[in-house]
Order: structure tokens, then sequence, then C-alpha cells
């Protein structure tokens, strides 16, 4: 008896079983990035950023020894034309010096803005099939370029012992910035990819916004050369702020707080507008691509 009533008991919960049912539902309240949601998906990110880095340099000869001779490339070039030919202003530090410690990090957000833009139109493949926070997309691209520039830090290395430049507490602060690096890299992410759904013009057109934001941070000359009265606004791009910041953090010399500061307030704000804009826009997402 005690088994047929065991047996009874089994078979009354198949059917609620059977028929039960998962509701997904958009996030509640005011939230920025849906940590929590993030949280829950973490393994599909680990998933997907371990697959970037893995096809990243798939099918290549040299693999990750890109990651070291593309800025290489660069410092050479930027040696030769703005160090020896130009001849520009440094203050005082060799121009190989000046400009890897600029480079290495640019390259990095130059990479990851471009490669963070495209990611929904490049995963609109799964996009419609499957529930996950579609932030996941160019936070992986974000994340997994992060291998790249840890790569390149070799270079910096090689020059920091032939120049005989010794780290000083300036250093300490380094991860504020490598931080910054990672954040203001995301929010243009978040920004361009959300409206390069709707508008494609985005991809056409980041190539020329990345040489803008080139050309317009102190990666091949000095902050210190632009006149006195354009300097505030010149600090508010985020990109100014972290150069100077890599610049003093490595080289030791005084920190800019003048540059410094507005960029990092800047970046932040960018951060956040890119991430609020990409969640208020993430319901149509499907049904515009």
């Amino acid at each position: 008896m005690r088994q047929d009533n065991e047996a009874k008991e089994k078979s009354s919960d198949k059917p609620s079983r059977a028929n039960a049912t998962t509701l997904i539902k958009p996030s509640s309240g005011w939230q920025i990035l849906g940590v929590k949601e993030l949280s829950d998906y973490r393994d599909l990110l680990y998933f997907m950023v371990s697959r970037n880095i893995k096809v990243l340099y798939a099918q290549t000869i040299l693999g990750f020894a890109w990651a070291i001779l593309q800025p290489l490339i660069q410092i050479v070039l930027f040696t030769l034309v703005f160090g020896r030919v130009a001849k520009l202003p440094t203050d005082g530090i060799p121009y190989v010096l000046f400009s890897s410690v600029a480079i290495i990090p640019w390259n990095y957000m130059a990479q990851s803005m471009t490669a963070s833009t495209q990611s929904l139109i490049a995963g609109k493949a799964i996009l419609g099939k499957i529930y996950f926070p579609r932030l996941i997309f160019p936070i992986t691209a974000v994340l997994s370029r992060l291998i790249d520039f840890a790569v390149s830090l070799l270079i910096l290395l090689i020059l920091f012992c032939y120049y005989r430049v010794y780290p000083t507490w300036h250093i300490l602060l380094l991860p504020v910035f490598i931080i910054s690096m990672v954040s203001v890299s995301s929010g243009v992410g978040f920004l361009f990819s959300a409206m390069a759904i709707r508008f494609r013009d985005v991809q056409i057109a980041m190539p020329f916004i990345i040489r803008m934001l080139m050309y317009t941070a102190p990666i091949i000359y000095s902050a210190t050369s632009l006149p006195e009265k354009y300097r505030f606004i010149y600090s508010l791009n985020p990109v100014v702020g972290i150069i100077e910041g890599y610049r003093s953090c490595l080289l030791g010399t005084p920190f800019m707080w003048d540059f410094i500061v507005p960029g990092l307030i800047t970046g932040q704000i960018l951060f956040f507008i890119g991430a609020f804009y990409f969640k208020r826009m993430e319901k149509v997402f499907v049904d515009v691509i």
C-alpha cells in the first residue's frame, strides 16, 4: 500500500512539471547595467570572451605576435615622422617613450570601440533566437581585447629596460586609468552599437570617428603645446585624461590634473549615457534587425 501511494504521488507530480513554464520578463525599475542579470549569465560571458580570443587570430601564421607587431610598427613610424622629421616637443622625454606609452592604450581603445560598435550586427544570427542580456555583445568585444593590450605591454617593458626608466609611486594609480580606459571603450561601444542597429551609417562613420579621436588626443604631440585658452575644452575629451594619466604613471612625470580630472569625469558620464541608451533601445533590437 505504501509503495502504491508513493507511485500515485509521483504520477501526480508529472503533469504539474510537464505544464511548468518559464516566463522571461524585462527587468523592472531603473537599472543601468542590470548587474544581477549579467551575473546570472557570467558563464556565457566567459565563454563568449574566450571564443573571441581564440577566433581573433585563428588561421594566422603569427598569431598573438600581431598584438606586438601592430603597435610596434606604429611606434617606429611615429618616431621617424614626428620625432625625427617634424621634431615635435615631448617635454624632454625621448620620443619613442613618449609615443609608445600613448599608442598602446590608444590601440586598445580604438580596436575595442570598433569591435563593440559592430558586435550586435555581427551577432544578429543569434540575437532573436535565444534570450540573454544584450550587453554581453559589446562587453565581450571590450574584454577580449585586453589580452592584446597585456601582450603589447612587453614593448614598454623592453623600452623601459633600454632607457633605464624605473617605476615610481605614480604607478600605483595605473589601475585607475586602466579602468577608465575600459569604461570609456565600453561607453562608446554601448552607445554606437545600439545606434548601429537602426542607423547603419554608424558602421561606415566609425573609422573616421576613430581617426578624429586619435588626432584630437595627445598621442603624437604633448598636451602642453596647446594654447592656454583652449585647454579646458580640450581636456573634456576623455581620451586626453587617459593618455596623460598613462604617461604620468609609467614615466613618472608630474600628473597634469587640469587635463586628467575633466577627462575622467567625462569618461564616466559617457559610460552611463551609453549604458542607459543601450538599455532603452534593447527592446527594439530584434524588431529592427
